[in-house]
């Protein structure tokens, strides 16, 4: 990779330094995360109970919304679904609201189906878009019992999260959930389907090189979509003149060269964002199922959207 390139060399090279320059917002907008309010509002309340459908037979009694928020709160808090329901009907007595509690079972059920409210973007113009992807594993809990029993090991089953990333409003504007066999290729279509709005500039990973992939972007944005993907070393010229283009000046100048010139390096932004989804979230899925993984995938990245918008560290370059 092209990053890697002085990998060898990186001590005799001094590394950039940073400094914020907006403490005072950036250290309130790190308080607010915490804030309860923050993901508890009056409007989650107003909307607690489901309303009547007007058909014959049983009713439900709580909103997606009502759902959502208690997932909401179980995803950033790191609560199992029995303390999710401890926790928020301990705020509703806080708040004196007197509505009721969805018992865990109920959480558990109406997760698969459940309807997630859009997330709104801040951004209104074009964006550059950053694609890439992580895994994630998924609870298991018999490591122990397999070492005292000797049990056989079973195999380790994970999960691909793929996210596209705005660098202009540091928003996730698009995650999608697969099983471990789907690669990123593969995945791509239904990720590019949830970014709403045009897109100028899309960066990936030498895993989104070929032609197939080419076409399936700008089919999404456009054909004037500009195109920053790494090709392999080996790499041929073809029937894509932006990829030919960019064989050319690696060719020419250097793969260190090309991505100065093409802004290439942004790409390790979206990877910060799997870092920090690690990070907050956990780097693992609670759930069992593949419905229910992918809503609480989508919950976990809408609220990490949530705290984005809360306020972000300004950097400027020390000298």
């Amino acid at each position: 990779m092209p990053f890697k390139f002085n990998a060898s060399r990186r001590d005799k090279f001094a590394k950039p330094k940073y400094r914020v320059t907006n403490w005072a917002e950036y250290n309130e907008a790190l308080r607010q995360r915490g804030d309860v309010t923050v993901w508890f509002s009056e409007d989650a309340v107003s909307r607690w109970c489901a309303v009547r459908s007007g058909k014959r037979g049983g009713q439900q009694r709580y909103s997606d919304l009502a759902i959502e928020t208690c997932l909401t709160l179980r995803a950033v808090f790191g609560l199992p679904l029995r303390q999710t329901q401890g926790f928020v009907r301990s705020l509703l007595r806080l708040m004196q609201a007197d509505l009721p509690v969805s018992d865990f079972s109920t959480l558990c059920r109406r997760s698969p189906s459940l309807q997630i409210a859009p997330d709104t973007r801040t951004a209104s113009g074009p964006i550059a878009l950053v694609v890439d992807s992580t895994g994630l594993r998924v609870h298991g809990g018999r490591e122990w019992m397999r070492e005292k029993h000797g049990l056989p090991k079973a195999r380790k089953i994970w999960r691909k999260l793929h996210i596209g990333f705005d660098l202009e409003s540091g928003e996730l504007v698009a995650s999608c959930l697969t099983p471990q066999h789907v690669g990123d290729t593969g995945a791509l279509p239904d990720l590019l389907a949830e970014v709403s709005g045009r897109v100028r500039r899309f960066i990936g990973d030498g895993a989104y090189d070929g032609v197939p992939t080419g076409v399936t972007i700008r089919q999404a944005f456009g054909s004037d979509v500009e195109l920053i993907i790494p090709p392999p070393k080996n790499a041929v010229p073809g029937n894509c003149q932006a990829r030919n283009a960019h064989i050319d000046m690696i060719t020419e100048t250097g793969r260190m060269a090309w991505q100065k010139a093409t802004g290439y390096g942004q790409r390790s932004r979206g990877e910060a964002q799997i870092g920090r989804y690690k990070q907050l979230i956990g780097q693992e899925l609670r759930s069992c199922n593949m419905e229910t993984q992918a809503t609480e995938a989508r919950i976990a990245v809408n609220a990490l959207n949530r705290m984005t918008r809360l306020g972000r560290a300004a950097y400027q370059r020390v000298a």
